[in-house]
């Protein structure tokens, strides 16, 4: 099933045969927060009771409940391997793909079974249940302008850059736009004007980059009242990055440059 699919195919409620029990499973209850546009006036709780293995992943879980309890249920996803960062959503409290989740990291002292709770992420407008409208997060990334700028000639060959040079911006190129660390983020739940910590990263890979000639034009952008000043470093970013990005560290980064006026 594509992500395409996980959206659309919404309308079925239709189940299908459930498969057999595999050796070694246990029930797991999954509360899942439900909204509908079309009918509901409020979220609702949903809550299905799953066999799973302990190795299986969250999406894992939502795919049995589609796929056997609830065609309803719908959900985005992709590559399902924690490169895309279509799943992203709250587990258990905590932003995560749910392609990276394990089942066993959630269970309860001793492995015993336990409840997960599913949720949209914050912050962004719900289409249904866990589906989410990106279109502000991704419009954020657009306008600090997430791409090379070069005024300069065109080189006949490759702009050269040092291992030392390349190295000043790598951890923000890891970034997969999977906005956990966004909608982690207190201020953007409450100020949905403020860049967020995605776009600041995305920014960040390309103030730093030696071959780019565009890092006074962002960070004139992030100087606004809605850029890097609103972040006010409670390190939620960091800690939902799926990546592993020094979030936090990046944000900061941006703001020294700001403040001396030098990259």
């Amino acid at each position: 099933m594509t992500a395409s699919t996980a959206e659309q195919t919404s309308s079925s409620g239709s189940k299908g045969s459930e498969p057999p029990v595999p050796e070694g499973a246990i029930t797991v209850t999954v509360k899942i927060r439900r909204f509908n546009t079309e009918f509901d006036d409020e979220p609702r709780w949903d809550s299905f009771e799953i066999p799973a293995l302990p190795s299986d992943r969250v999406l894992n879980l939502l795919h049995y409940v589609k796929w056997y309890l609830d065609g309803t249920l719908t959900f985005r996803r992709s590559c399902a391997h924690g490169i895309c960062g279509s799943d992203a959503m709250r587990i258990n409290g905590v932003n995560r793909l749910a392609c990276k989740v394990l089942l066993k990291d959630l269970l309860s002292a001793g492995g015993k079974p336990t409840t997960i709770t599913i949720e949209p992420i914050k912050g962004l407008p719900v289409h249904k249940d866990l589906l989410v409208d990106m279109e502000p997060f991704f419009e954020a990334f657009r306008a600090v302008q997430p791409y090379l700028i070069n005024y300069s000639p065109e080189p006949t060959r490759e702009r050269l850059q040092s291992a030392a040079d390349r190295e000043r911006f790598d951890d923000t190129t890891k970034c997969i736009l999977c906005a956990c660390c966004t909608t982690s983020c207190p201020v953007y739940w409450t100020d949905g004007s403020y860049f967020g910590p995605a776009a600041i990263v995305n920014a960040h890979r390309f103030i730093f980059d030696s071959r780019d000639e565009g890092a006074e034009e962002r960070l004139d952008i992030l100087s606004d009242k809605e850029g890097v000043w609103r972040c006010r470093t409670t390190f939620n970013c960091t800690d939902a990055c799926p990546r592993g990005i020094q979030v936090t560290k990046a944000i900061q980064e941006v703001k020294r440059a700001l403040l001396f006026k030098r990259v």
